[in-house]
């Protein structure tokens, strides 16, 4: 037991658990959108339970997916798998029980987020390849994350009836491409060396921080969109003012001459964004419900 309560705990550490907090703001905030207000309990818990299950799935995929190529890269030769820390055999067996607790999850819900919960998770899961075939693989995983804001929009309502959730998973694809442009910019050498595609390997570091301050212009357009929509009022202009400084200081952070604040743009940053959009849109939701 204390060997498998270990292997848990580094896996965990592995796939970075705490950084859901990335994405699953925004799962509650379509499901808060759904429901024009709070969604029930139990939905509220199958969605985050969901999260959690394709999230877990994606990453612990992911790093068996890479393990060779972490092994040869000095930023990840200290992951677990390529450091020993982990064996394959066992984040295969994590990487099960976790897409179980997705599918579970997800039959909970309701009949149609059943029925697309495949689609969800064979798109977390052949993202881990898009790297060795095209250099939109940045694009692909805002695909991935992009689906948990309709899918809880779903999952509440058990249809797709409104543009909203579109628009919000809209801005989840932009906004998740444009930071991972960024973060690639770290394995730029890595990649020419490997033979991987990414967009800063393609364009170099300089103009992928412009592509990748597009991404964000083309994201934040899709706030003011989703702000004109849906008419939330101020509460919500307050989110939209305070997302737009956020990215333009992450941009701020990150020149090609000097990559050594990316994690703080990457990581702080990024959590920011998705909880500050969640506290205000979905807090003018809630004022809206009791007015």
């Amino acid at each position: 037991m204390p060997a498998l309560l270990r292997n848990v705990r580094v896996t965990l550490e592995m796939i970075k658990i705490e950084h859901t907090l990335f994405a699953l703001p925004f799962a509650l905030l379509g499901a808060v959108l759904a429901a024009n207000g709070l969604p029930t309990i139990r939905q509220a818990f199958w969605i985050t339970i969901a999260m959690i299950g394709a999230r877990s799935t994606a990453m612990a995929f992911n790093r068996i997916a890479d393990r060779d190529y972490d092994a040869q890269n000095p930023r990840t030769q200290t992951r677990a798998i390529p450091a020993g820390l982990l064996s394959v055999s066992f984040v295969w067996l994590f990487t099960f029980v976790s897409a179980a607790l997705f599918l579970l999850a997800a039959a909970m819900l309701n009949r149609l987020t059943l029925l697309l919960a495949p689609i969800a998770l064979a798109s977390v899961m052949l993202y881990s390849y898009s790297k060795r075939w095209t250099l939109l693989s940045h694009v692909f995983l805002g695909w991935c994350l992009s689906i948990a804001p309709t899918g809880a929009w779903i999952a509440v309502r058990g249809h797709l009836d409104s543009p909203v959730p579109l628009l919000l998973s809209l801005i989840v694809l932009l906004w998740t491409a444009g930071f991972d442009v960024l973060y690639a910019c770290q394995d730029y050498e890595f990649d020419l060396r490997a033979g991987l595609h990414s967009i800063p390997k393609r364009f170099g570091i300089s103009r992928s921080l412009l592509i990748a301050r597009l991404f964000h212009v083309g994201a934040f357009a899709a706030i003011l969109a989703l702000y004109w929509i849906t008419q939330l009022g101020i509460f919500a202009l307050v989110g939209v003012i305070v997302t737009a400084a956020l990215l333009v200081y992450q941009h701020r952070l990150v020149r090609a001459d000097d990559l050594s604040k990316l994690n703080a743009a990457f990581f702080t940053t990024n959590a920011f964004v998705s909880v500050i959009l969640f506290v205000t849109f979905g807090g003018a939701v809630l004022l809206r419900t009791l007015s």
